[in-house]
């Protein structure tokens, strides 16, 4: 990768839409709202935006919902799986020209959006919430709550939609005769030297590292060869929330979320002693937590 993650004082972002006078003027009324901003990279699909990302790992990405190949939609589902140790992903934006009903799934979900065409003042106000998530996410070791050195949540930080299920609302509203996706019922898993069929409804969480994936239920720890950017489109979004980009948790054995002494939110699950990490890009769900 040929750059760094941005340092105090800088954003820098990837704008991505087929219509080059959109970028333009995009570029323009950004440059009037922040300043500070530096447009990194331009990309005129959706793949040639997320291997920009890729490639510069910016603090967030502009992404033109329709777009020919890969949709702005379809990008943003590979770009919420990038990250690593040095990198904990970007804001995502969506630049859109639909009604109102599209835009009500925006106002319920952990992104932004912007409508063609940009006008200032509406612009500003997405750029003010994208600079308060952007100052959470740089605060890399955040303060408990109420303790000093945390910033006090604003009406529209309510917890938020998971990602994925925002994701797959977006597609079928933008796609209202497409067929509902189908989801996993049963995983077929190794348990010691078995082989075991097991109920996705049973499954407490998902933990993946490099080549396998665990999976952990009350009563059994089994693993499959199956990553979580696979299993994220494979699984009910509603029943199965990604919280880090190893880490998928069925929401209703959510028992609770808390802070350790450095910050990082942590949940508890429900019938398992094990803890799991909240990443910075998954905060937002957590928000009236």
């Amino acid at each position: 990768m040929s750059d760094t993650p941005s340092t105090a004082g800088a954003w820098r972002a990837v704008l991505a839409d087929d219509e080059r006078l959109m970028r333009e003027q995009l570029r323009a009324r950004l440059a009037e709202v922040w300043p500070e901003l530096e447009i990194v990279a331009e990309a005129k699909n959706g793949a040639e935006a997320l291997a920009l990302v890729r490639e510069h790992r910016p603090d967030l990405v502009l992404l033109d919902i329709r777009m020919p190949g890969m949709t702005g939609i379809e990008a943003a589902r590979e770009i919420v799986q990038l990250g690593d140790d040095d990198w904990d992903g970007c804001e995502i934006v969506f630049i859109t020209a639909y009604d109102e009903y599209a835009v009500e799934a925006f106002e319920q979900g952990a992104v932004d959006y912007v409508l063609k065409p940009a006008e200032r003042e509406r612009l500003a106000l997405t750029v003010a919430r994208l600079q308060r998530r952007l100052a959470q996410r740089r605060d890399s070791l955040p303060a408990p709550a109420g303790q000093p050195g945390t910033l006090p949540a604003s009406a529209d930080e309510r917890r938020a939609l998971p990602l994925q299920q925002l994701l797959h609302q977006l597609t079928q509203r933008l796609n209202p005769g497409a067929t509902a996706p189908s989801y996993l019922r049963w995983i077929q898993a190794t348990v010691g030297q078995q082989i075991q069929m097991i109920a996705v409804e049973e499954v407490l969480f998902f933990i993946s590292d490099e080549k396998y994936t665990r999976v952990q239920t009350a009563t059994i720890e089994a693993l499959i060869r199956k990553p979580i950017k696979e299993l994220v489109d494979e699984l009910d979004p509603q029943l199965f929330w990604q919280i880090h980009r190893s880490t998928l948790v069925n929401a209703k054995a959510i028992a609770g979320v808390s802070r350790d002494l450095r910050g990082r939110q942590l949940v508890a699950v429900k019938g398992h002693p094990e803890k799991l990490e909240v990443s910075r890009s998954y905060a937002q769900l957590f928000k009236g937590m």
